[in-house]
């Protein structure tokens, strides 16, 4: 029999779109990906950019159905058994409607909440089974009647890891937000040692000039790193914090830190639905408890070695990138 044939229509989104082809194939599937959002051309990419990051009411008319249309023309000719479609909010109507229309069998992954994206209601009544990080949409689109299960996200196993040189700091990667910043500041002014990685963090000249960010974050800090050179920098770090904001699901990060082999301090006990507390992963609800955590990883080598290894067997066994897609093709039908 020959290979179950799927189109992957994902964002550009850090890359992770490879990561998940690779875990289809890696499943048995035969994937054809198009990206949504990422124009062939320099300058194009430079104009979508813009367009994404400015507010919906700001956009050209039009916006939305030029990229509907692509992946449209993508859809119609390639033909494939399935399509999984990875949060998809910049899509319109005319996306939906045609896979309903063919009763093309597909499944819709996402990575963010409901309250940030731009679905209508007659769209989700569309889209067929939804799978989503987020527990609390799972009960929201339920309650109106919508086909949606909680699958959680995951390690990427298929990014290549960049390695680094030895950081002998509780090192943070990602946005600056009002209480990432605050946590790291507070940190810092107990004596332990921090460094932030990410554009609005740095005080590199270019950096200052692309996000406006003037303000010194008060902590030391690097420039922006792609994902496989964070991997490379958390596994190198004395440990690494991760700080959730207003997510209700847990983040990439979760599980890519533990996957890479990093000492991973969390922010929220309820990562051991994942991880066992204490052994394969250390909770801190606060920049007390986190400044403790990476004091006890620094005076103890056999703790931080035996925390490293088992949350990387975890991870490994148990969540990564492979394991949540065959939940999301489990969630289609006839395939």
């Amino acid at each position: 029999m020959s290979q179950r044939h799927i189109l992957l229509v994902s964002p550009v989104f850090q890359g992770y779109y490879r990561g998940i082809a690779a875990a289809l194939e890696e499943l048995g599937y035969r994937v054809t990906t198009h990206v949504y959002d990422r124009p062939a051309s320099f300058a194009g990419r430079l104009k979508n950019k813009a367009l994404h990051e400015l507010p919906e009411w700001l956009r050209p008319e039009g916006f939305a159905q030029r990229v509907t249309q692509e992946a449209l023309a993508v859809y119609r000719e390639v033909r494939p058994d399935a399509v999984i479609t990875v949060k998809g909010d910049q899509l319109g109507d005319d996306w939906w409607f045609a896979l309903e229309a063919d009763k093309t069998p597909r499944a819709v992954w996402m990575y963010d909440e409901l309250r940030r994206m731009r679905f209508s209601d007659e769209q989700w009544a569309h889209m067929g089974p939804v799978c989503t990080y987020s527990s609390e949409d799972v009960a929201t689109l339920r309650e109106r009647g919508i086909d949606a299960t909680h699958v959680p996200l995951g390690f990427d196993t298929h990014q290549q890891i960049v390695p680094s040189e030895r950081v002998d700091a509780l090192t943070f990667i990602g946005a600056r937000y009002p209480n990432r910043e605050r946590l790291l500041q507070e940190i810092h002014g107990m004596g332990c040692p921090v460094r932030a990685y990410g554009r609005q963090w740095s005080r590199h000249p270019i950096d200052i000039a692309r996000t406006r960010a003037f303000a010194d974050p008060g902590v030391p800090a690097g420039r922006d790193v792609e994902r496989g050179a964070a991997y490379g920098v958390m596994a190198a770090s004395l440990a690494t914090l991760n700080i959730h904001g207003d997510q209700d699901g847990f983040t990439m990060r979760t599980f890519e830190a533990c996957g890479v082999g990093a000492v991973q301090i969390v922010d929220r006990p309820e990562v051991s639905a994942y991880f066992e507390p204490g052994k394969e992963i250390l909770v801190a609800t606060d920049a007390a408890e986190m400044a403790e955590a990476a004091e006890r990883v620094r005076t103890d080598a056999k703790l931080a070695q035996n925390i490293r290894a088992a949350g990387r067997r975890r991870a490994l066994a148990e969540h990564t990138l492979t394991h949540r897609l065959g939940s999301v093709v489990a969630r289609i039908a006839s395939i």
